[in-house]
C-alpha cells in the first residue's frame, strides 16, 4: 500500500507516528507528508508533523494550496492507495479525494455528525458537553459528511480545559487510527452512511470570540473560559477602557445578589479571588491578566479590593 498523509498539529503528530509504525510492520510506504509552514505569529504548543517526517526521512510538502493543479498532479503520481488527513487546515477538493485508489479519509475531532466544521474541541467546551470523541470518516467536497468507518468516544471532566480536552483526543485518534488502518488495508472496514438529520456544524473562532458577556449565566462564562484559556487566547473583558484576560474561575451557581449588575464586582475573597456578578449566579475569578503586565492569581486578586463596585465589561 501507498500512502499520502496530511496533517497538522497533535492529532497530525501522534497519527502519523502510528502510521508509521504500521506500515513498518506491513510493508507498506509513506509516499508523502504534506503539512503547513507554521505561521510565525502562532502559538506554536504542539507538535511538528514535519520534524517526525524529517526523522523519518519522509519526503514533506508544504504547498500554500494543496488543491493547485500542479501539486495535485505531484500527488498522482505517486499513485496513492489511500489519503488520510488529520487536522490538515485546507479543505481538500475533488481532483485531490478522487486520486487514491481505495479512498481518501479524513480523522475529525468530535462524534459525527455532531460538530462537523472547525475547532469542535473548544466548541464542545463552550457548550458544555459531557461527551465528545473522534471520527475516522470517508472524505466528500462538503466537510465532514462522509461515511464513518470508525469512533470512538471521549468524556468530558467538569474541568477540562481545551488543552486537557485534546490530549484525551489525540490518544484517541491514534486508538482509532489504529484499529482502522489493517481493516482499510485487508478491505473489511466498516461504511456507515451518517445520519444528517443529525448533523451540527460550527465555524471557525477567532480571539475576538472570547469576550465575556456577563449577562450570561456563571455557568456559561465557565464553559467559555475553560474553552480558550491557555494556550488559546483567552476570555476577556474590560475595565475602565483596559482588556483584562479571564485565565480561570469557577461558577458560584448559589450566589445570589440582585441588587448588582451584570459584570459588577461583587467582592474580595480573602486568599481566592473577586466574585463577579452574571446573568445568573456569580463567577470568581481566579486568574487573570490586565493586558501588558503579569498574571495575577486569585490571593493577589483578592488584594484588588478598590475593584470592588466596578463593572467589568465596560
Amino acid at each position: 500500500m501507498r500512502l499520502v498523509f496530511f496533517g497538522y498539529h497533535n492529532v497530525g503528530y501522534f497519527c502519523l507516528q502510528a502510521l508509521i509504525e504500521m506500515c513498518r510492520d506491513f510493508g507498506d510506504e509513506i509516499a508523502a507528508v504534506v503539512t503547513h509552514a507554521d505561521h510565525p505569529r502562532e502559538n506554536l504548543w504542539f507538535a511538528s508533523v514535519r520534524d517526525l517526517a524529517h526523522r523519518h526521512h519522509l519526503p514533506v510538502y508544504q504547498p500554500k494550496d494543496p488543491n493547485d493543479p500542479a501539486f495535485v498532479a505531484a500527488m498522482a503520481r505517486l499513485e496513492p492507495d489511500f489519503l488520510f488527513s488529520c487536522y490538515y487546515r485546507h479543505m481538500l477538493k475533488k481532483p485531490l479525494l478522487e486520486l487514491p485508489r481505495r479512498g481518501a479519509l479524513n480523522l475529525h475531532g468530535s462524534l459525527l455528525p455532531r460538530y462537523r466544521g472547525r475547532v469542535p474541541v473548544n466548541w464542545v467546551l463552550v457548550h458544555g458537553e459531557t461527551e465528545t470523541g473522534v471520527t475516522l470518516h470517508y472524505m466528500e467536497e462538503k466537510a465532514d459528511r462522509g461515511d464513518i468507518v470508525a469512533q470512538e468516544a471521549v468524556p468530558i471532566a467538569p474541568d477540562d480545559t481545551a488543552y486537557t480536552l485534546f490530549a484525551k483526543i489525540t490518544a484517541a485518534a491514534v486508538a482509532v487510527m489504529r484499529r482502522a488502518y489493517p481493516l482499510l488495508r485487508e478491505g473489511t472496514a466498516p461504511r456507515i452512511p451518517q445520519d444528517h438529520s443529525r448533523a451540527s456544524y460550527f465555524g471557525g473562532r477567532t480571539p475576538e470570540d472570547g469576550r465575556i458577556d456577563w449577562s450570561r449565566p456563571a455557568a456559561e462564562i465557565f464553559n467559555l473560559v475553560r474553552a480558550v484559556t491557555h494556550p488559546y487566547p483567552g476570555a476577556f473583558t474590560h475595565l475602565q477602557g483596559r482588556k483584562w484576560f479571564i485565565w480561570w474561575g469557577r461558577p458560584l451557581v448559589k450566589f445570589i445578589a440582585p441588587e448588582l449588575a451584570p459584570g459588577q464586582v461583587a467582592e474580595a475573597w480573602p486568599g481566592q479571588g473577586l466574585v463577579v456578578a452574571t446573568g445568573d449566579g456569580g463567577f470568581l475569578i481566579e486568574r487573570a491578566q490586565l493586558e501588558g503586565e503579569p498574571e495575577f492569581l486569585g490571593p493577589v486578586l483578592a488584594l484588588f479590593t478598590h475593584l470592588v463596585g466596578l463593572r467589568l465589561g465596560e
